[in-house]
């Protein structure tokens, strides 16, 4: 009963806002900005299809061929379609998830190719294709089958309007495998003539990934059958692999499929169904996609002629709600991260409970604590305490902080513990969770015995060694970053020889400074600089980087990287070298080193905060036309817009917050340095009612620089803002010239290094 007077109030709500949007018909809601298309070509590595956001579901069409352009499943310039798969990664370079394919046929196309190993397929054209939040539809033209899906959190709904065809067929396969995902255990079984589950174990990124489901048909299948796939060259499958299910069609018929996952048993994906997708009324289900993004998109309301931008803007919104992804059921169960194996080798159980909030996983931590989480403090108050907790039961379950979790799963892939700067941030921004706790976890992920840690602990730098992707520098600067935030962390709360430690391990990075070529280097076992060293090589030393890139990543004690390398003049001058000093022919550049502006990679993380460095110079102009040239040059409204792989929100967070006009380059010490806006207005809804505005007077074309800024009606006497000032509403006005102004910002107060605000 419960549930239906829901149901009912949600069909009243979704009438309530069509009779209201009747009566303003040219009103364009902010989902129709989005354009989830930007980042399927080129190296962004996204998917068009639906989800909602942060939601455990992500449906959308997959070409059914593995390789790096497919990363995500669909790659635009593909003329093909295999199926529609329920989870999906959005813009990283892992090859993992695409499960539980579903595959509508009939008899007017037989063709198989090796390519997606024979599988069913159908060719398209985006002319009959169309995304928007929430919604994916295309045409399977070899078919004459019109596909659409849509989303809840938990649930993927697919409808099918079919031609005529008695040999009409629905595939459901979980033994379809691309890239580095390979199952290793499939069941499937028929519950009713208009119900299947079952479930599908996985081994890839995700060592030990589970997915339970239950589908539901809004037409019984008249008849049905279970297949072994025989060119499964992966992992032997004992067993069914795919059900196909049969059906006699007229033309026009739709059949509604609801596809309920879980990490923990069928029961529970039956129990999303129930919950959050009663009917089969599809466009109900649509509509209230629509409006939960509209509402998420409304958060933040831009003013602009330019339509492009406009949709840029809401499109790198839109992209920064897709990860983390929810884990937990609706009673918040969910398969522990210490099962990643398979073997327990914890001892504690394999099932978890999350007691009164949401577990979310898929945390892509050495990309998205820079920016993108930084975000989520000021767009998603209510989820952060949330995806803190889902930290810090990582840490109950493992004994660890994650470093790259998926699906329950820890990776272990990239490097740092850069869980510690999103919780310390979210601690003193004054978020709700346990404090000890969470310092107890900050603090034993930065004593661990292995990933190097424990040499880091010994040495005060981490040595090269003879793996293949040693990253010894980048490691290094990583965790000395980390160990600043534990100093700031213990130091809040009192402990203040923990304070001493960390904040002398803080200084780490200057180990491998070398004072005769002033560049940070790579040493060995004994201490001694490696040779050669070429600062522009990309070498093992450095993570997807070379020494140019990493040189920068001191953004805890900028000043003293400042005083390292000779003075702000001397600084300045190298500074200026990042952008300048553009790769020659004779150069072999690694496929992450996109977006190039000199040594400077926008399509790879460790450069985003280093335009921004101008600011402790005095000489912001310099930051204000790099960062308007990023704005505009690297972010387009096409399917190859994203410069680089768009890293779980990380790409699009970047332009959030500097299309706004400021940026977190110390992501933990609550402070946003100024950049320039790229919008006429911007008002940010904030907690408690409130809105913080920024405008930018004088706004044109020519004005591309920032001549001073006011907060709250008074001139602004440093080069950043604090965050508690924009969650208690305000203004900020910049006010724009058309001529750099550095004259006006000589003075301006640089942020404390030994100081979180």
């Amino acid at each position: 009963m419960k549930t239906r007077c829901v149901y009912f109030f949600v069909l009243l709500s979704l009438y309530a806002c069509k009779k209201e949007t009747q009566y303003v018909p040219n009103t364009k809601m902010l989902v129709d900005y989005v354009n989830p298309f930007i980042g399927t070509d080129g190296p962004g590595n996204t998917y068009p299809g639906a989800t909602v956001p942060f939601g455990m579901v992500q449906l959308s069409p997959d070409i059914g061929i593995p390789g790096w352009d497919r990363i995500a499943g669909y790659y635009y310039q593909d003329s093909i379609i295999t199926g529609f798969s329920h989870t999906h990664l959005t813009g990283t370079g892992a090859g993992d998830l695409y499960d539980i394919l579903v595959m509508p046929i009939n008899s007017r196309s037989n063709k198989r190719i090796e390519e997606n190993n024979f599988k069913p397929f159908s060719s398209f054209n985006h002319k009959q294709e169309e995304a928007s939040p929430g919604y994916y539809t295309v045409d399977l033209l070899d078919y004459g089958i019109k596909a659409e899906l849509t989303a809840t959190a938990r649930v993927g709904i697919h409808r099918y309007t079919f031609p005529k065809d008695k040999d009409t067929e629905i595939h459901v396969d979980l033994g379809y495998t691309i890239n580095w995902d390979k199952p290793t255990a499939i069941h499937i079984e028929k519950v009713n003539d208009s119900t299947i589950q079952g479930y599908r174990m996985s081994t890839g990124w995700a060592r030990n990934q589970k997915v339970y489901f239950q589908m539901q048909f809004s037409k019984p299948f008249s008849s049905y059958g279970y297949y072994e796939e025989k060119a499964i060259n992966v992992n032997p499958i004992k067993g069914n692999t795919r059900v196909v299910l049969k059906y006699d069609v007229e033309a026009g018929d739709k059949i509604v499929v609801k596809t309920g996952l879980s990490t923990t048993s069928c029961k529970a994906a039956a129990h999303a169904i129930k919950i959050e997708a009663m009917g089969f009324d599809f466009d109900a289900h649509r509509d209230k996609a629509r409006l939960t993004w509209e509402k998420e998109l409304q958060k933040i309301k831009i003013t602009s002629s330019d339509k492009d931008k406009k949709s840029v803007f809401y499109t790198m919104l839109y992209q920064s709600m897709l990860a983390p992804t929810l884990l937990s059921d609706i009673d918040g169960s969910y398969k522990a991260a210490n099962d990643e194996y398979g073997l327990y080798k914890t001892g504690k159980d394999s099932l978890a409970k999350a007691n009164g909030f949401n577990r979310y996983d898929t945390f892509s931590l050495w990309d998205t604590f820079r920016a993108a989480h930084p975000l989520y403090t000021i767009t998603q108050p209510e989820r952060v305490s949330d995806m803190i907790k889902s930290l810090l039961a990582h840490y109950k379950e493992t004994d660890e902080l994650p470093v790259w979790s998926l699906q329950g799963s820890e990776t272990n892939m990239m490097i740092g513990y850069h869980a510690v700067p999103v919780i310390v941030d979210a601690y003193f921004k004054g978020f709700d969770f346990d404090s000890e706790l969470a310092y107890k976890a900050c603090k034993e992920s930065a004593m661990i015995q292995d990933r190097q840690v424990d040499i880091y602990m010994e040495k005060g730098y981490v040595p090269v060694d003879d793996q293949h992707e040693n990253w010894s520098v980048s490691k290094t600067l990583e965790y000395a970053y980390d160990d600043w935030c534990i100093a700031m962390f213990a130091k809040d709360l009192g402990k203040h020889d923990d304070y001493e430690y960390f904040l002398k391990r803080s200084e780490n990075w200057a180990n491998l400074y070398n004072e005769k070529t002033t560049w940070i280097q790579p040493k060995d076992t004994k201490g001694t600089f490696v040779k050669p060293f070429i600062p522009k090589q990309y070498t093992p030393y450095f993570c997807e980087s070379n020494a140019w890139q990493y040189y920068w990543f001191v953004p805890h004690n900028i000043d003293a990287l400042i005083d390292k390398t000779g003075g702000k003049e001397r600084f300045e001058q190298k500074l200026d070298s990042m952008f300048s000093y553009y790769p020659g022919p004779e150069d072999k550049l690694p496929l992450f080193s996109t977006g190039m502006i000199g040594q400077y990679a926008h399509g790879n993380e460790p450069s985003h905060h280093v335009a921004y460095l101008y600011n402790y110079l005095n000489n912001p102009s310099k930051t204000q036309k790099l960062i308007r040239q990023i704005l505009e040059n690297q972010y387009k409204n096409k399917p190859n817009g994203h410069c680089g792989n768009e890293d779980c929100g990380q790409m699009s967070s970047w332009y959030i917050f500097s299309s706004l006009g400021f940026y977190p380059v110390n992501p933990a010490q609550g402070i946003y340095h100024i950049g320039i806006p790229l919008f006429e207005e911007a008002i940010i809804q904030v907690p408690n009612g409130k809105t913080f505005k920024v405008i930018a007077s004088n706004f044109s074309k020519e004005n591309n620089y920032v001549k001073q800024v006011f907060l709250n009606g008074k001139p602004l006497q440093r080069i950043y803002i604090a965050h508690k000032e924009i969650v208690n509403g305000g203004v900020l006005e910049f006010v724009m010239t058309n001529t750099a102004n550095n004259n006006d910002f000589k003075k301006l107060e640089t942020p404390n290094p030994n100081k979180v605000y």
